[in-house]
């Protein structure tokens, strides 16, 4: 095989030994180890660090309109406590008549005693109210290894004689879903990168089957309304929870405001005394004011005592957008922000709510989760 058509065999990118600074970079010396990895890929593995990399957008596209041309089964991996964010939603103007499988990613982030069935059907509501079509929801954990015997199961009953595709955002745990399916399906002695940064799968990576099929990862798509896509890397493992979330509940009044570290704002301004529910990452810091001195607390504070981000990442974000959002009288609702979590309104007698986040993340009202 020559250095052309080599892949690298963690992020499926063609290896090259000529350009440090683009996609497939590896060392004359290291081609010819088996598996052979790029140089970034070796440094997600061992140290934990990534070069960044652009993927042509126009060249995602290309390769997910391959998927409704062929007869495969298509699994769309979602992040639980990103839902609406990384949901694909055009993802059926690309799968044709395919059938798809919606497999929930992180549900060891929920809190203990959950009904699963609720969640199941929550979650089969808001992909249909995106124009989705799926044949089966699963719940799992490919942190914790949950759910992964009936996803198999699952896999095996709809695959027939087909390929498999494996779509969705970045960041959401889809090759580390795909390296649980290489060991269920395949003696391939490989796994593909894995790691908190966004965009780890560079090309189509195909990992061939025993009965000569093949499961075929593509790569993640990156989506800037998520918040996870705009904040430095040195933040991500603050935004992104690693443990089951532990709700903070808020009594608020009129006129009362909640910084999400230096993310995001919330204010309560017009309504009955209530409580609201904090689900986000016990890293995030969340400070209590009144409205009337948000803007100084801000001005003063952001970077610092309002963290993350620290003061010399502030530029980095975009400047803060206002979104007007009016929970009704009697719905139970969720305020749900891109990659930051999500503030369940729990009061029955309707909320206006101003939300401020950096421009471009995805602010919206939604039925409540839990």
């Amino acid at each position: 095989m020559t250095e052309q058509q080599k892949q690298c065999a963690g992020c499926g990118a063609f290896l090259q030994t000529t350009n440090a600074e683009q996609a497939g970079y590896i060392p004359e010396k290291a081609l010819e180890r088996e598996p052979a990895i790029c140089q970034r890929c070796f440094k997600i593995k061992n140290y934990n660090e990534a070069q960044s990399v652009a993927i042509d957008h126009d060249e995602f596209l290309r390769m997910l309109s391959r998927i409704g041309d062929e007869d495969a089964l298509v699994i769309h991996i979602v992040d639980l406590f990103d839902f609406e964010g990384s949901l694909i939603s055009s993802l059926q103007r690309f799968v044709g008549n395919n059938p798809v499988l919606l497999v929930v990613n992180k549900i060891d982030l929920l809190p203990k005693g959950m009904n699963w069935n609720r969640i199941r059907n929550w979650v089969q509501h808001q992909a249909k109210e995106q124009g989705i079509r799926i044949v089966d929801v699963l719940l799992v954990s490919a942190k914790r290894d949950l759910g992964f015997d009936r996803l198999v199961e699952v896999v095996a009953e709809w695959r027939g004689d087909r390929d498999v595709y494996v779509v969705g955002a970045t960041n959401v745990g889809k090759s580390t879903l795909i390296n649980r399916l290489i060991r269920d399906y395949s003696d391939m002695d490989r796994e593909l990168t894995t790691s908190r940064y966004p965009g780890t799968t560079l090309d189509l990576v195909n990992i061939p089957l025993e009965d000569g099929r093949s499961i075929i990862d593509t790569p993640g798509i990156v989506y800037t309304h998520r918040m996870t896509e705009l904040v430095d890397r040195k933040d991500l493992g603050a935004i992104l929870p690693d443990k089951t979330l532990k709700p903070t509940v808020f009594q608020l009044n009129e006129g009362q405001t909640l910084f999400f570290g230096a993310l995001a704002r919330f204010d309560f301004a017009e309504g009955e005394r209530q409580s609201f529910t904090c689900y986000m990452s016990n890293a995030i810091k969340i400070h209590r004011t009144k409205l009337e001195r948000a803007d100084d607390l801000y001005r003063n504070h952001a970077g610092d005592m309002l963290a993350p981000p620290a003061k010399d990442r502030l530029e980095q974000l975009p400047e803060w957008t206002k979104h007007q959002l009016r929970v009704p009288r009697g719905g139970e609702m969720d305020v749900f922000i891109s990659g930051l979590g999500w503030i369940a309104c729990n009061g029955k007698s309707g909320a206006l709510l101003n939300v401020h986040a950096p421009k471009g993340v995805k602010v919206m009202l939604r039925s409540t989760l839990i």
